[in-house]
């Protein structure tokens, strides 16, 4: 849910804030669910928050934007690794929603065709496509 959810935002606190509200979102209502519906049950309720807190953001007034970026990288790997896949998670939430949204589902999450064809509700050649577009705009945007 992390990985996808810092695809989705591009900044940690972003992404930990949206996995928190998901996850109190889903746990204020009782739900039945079967393992096999599990990940793409969670992938749309995190994309439909992420939709939602974008929606409302945009209705508040914006604050004036500091002159640092005071993220803390905790690096997991070797640094270089580390550098890499904060670059990657930048350009995938530079991407255009749809291709976003594709690329978050089955590379990050790990779902398949089908079952992110039903998460962003397009046919599953549709996914097939944008999932091409969206690897090939992440290369341009990794080699420049």
């Amino acid at each position: 849910m992390y990985r996808a959810a810092l695809a989705l935002c591009g900044r940690r606190e972003d992404a930990e804030d949206l996995v928190q509200d998901t996850f109190a979102r889903i746990l204020s209502k009782p739900r039945m669910l079967d393992d096999d519906e599990m990940a793409g049950y969670l992938m749309q309720a995190m994309r439909n928050t992420f939709i939602t807190n974008r929606r409302d953001a945009s209705r508040r007034p914006v604050s004036a934007p500091m002159d640092f970026d005071p993220e803390e990288i905790r690096p997991i790997g070797r640094p270089d690794d580390v550098a890499t896949a904060l670059d990657l998670y930048a350009a995938v939430s530079r991407l255009s929603d749809e291709h976003r949204d594709v690329i978050v589902a089955v590379d990050v999450v790990g779902l398949s065709y089908a079952e992110a064809a039903s998460v962003v509700d397009a046919p599953e050649g549709t996914v097939m496509s944008r999932l091409y577009r969206a690897r090939k705009q992440l290369a341009g945007m990794l080699s420049e």
